[in-house]
């Protein structure tokens, strides 16, 4: 476990913070139930992990119904394997859709473990060392996407979790109403249509 699965982890072991998990999704399970493509898609595990990676760096590209802008830099290779890196981004606020505000967001690849943790965070060092400070109107939130299962049975994993003062009912209902299990993730439409080169439709 890195520095970041640790802050994660405390975060979400913390009775007053409000912690969501989504559905875990079988890829190609869905893709094959709900979806039609114009030729064959074999979903693989690597594919996965390749997207959560480009999506980390690039959020703009892949979370485009989320994210309208945004610039990762400072990628590093730790001694450990894993990567790491910090972004900015205009994200969309949780519950009020209409209203987008700047994100800082410290982000760990752990390669071997096909695990992406996002620490929320109000302070970072811009490409030049100079300190850069936000103030959201939201609360801080950590979120970890995991790759599961096997290497042709791919499974996307989703947790967050919301540092609040108390536990939040409203951010609750608010994800509980984005599960459909008859839908892809997003971004994981994007990567089949922009890095596969495949179009789909949902049936």
């Amino acid at each position: 476990m890195n520095y970041a699965e640790e802050i994660f982890e405390q975060a979400w072991n913390n009775p007053e913070y409000t912690q969501i998990e989504l559905d875990d999704i079988d890829i190609n399970k869905t893709l094959s139930k709900y979806y039609e493509t114009l030729i064959p898609v074999n979903f693989t595990r690597q594919m996965l992990w390749d997207m959560e990676t480009k999506k980390a760096w690039d959020p703009k590209t892949y979370i485009p119904y989320v994210v309208s802008d945004g610039k990762s830099w400072g990628r590093e290779i730790l001694t450990n394997g894993d990567e790491a890196f910090v972004r900015s981004s205009q994200q969309k606020q949780w519950l009020n859709g209409a209203v987008y505000e700047e994100v800082f967001e410290e982000v760990y690849l752990n390669h071997k473990d096909q695990r992406v943790t996002f620490i929320g965070t109000q302070n970072l060092k811009d490409s030049s060392g100079k300190w850069l400070y936000l103030k959201n109107q939201q609360p801080l939130f950590h979120v970890q996407h995991s790759v599961e299962g096997e290497e042709n049975s791919p499974i996307n994993v989703w947790r967050i979790v919301h540092l609040t003062a108390r536990k939040d009912q409203k951010l609750i209902e608010h994800f509980k109403n984005l599960k459909d299990p008859t839908v892809l993730p997003g971004f994981v439409e994007i990567y089949i249509e922009k890095d596969l080169q495949t179009p789909l439709s949902h049936k």
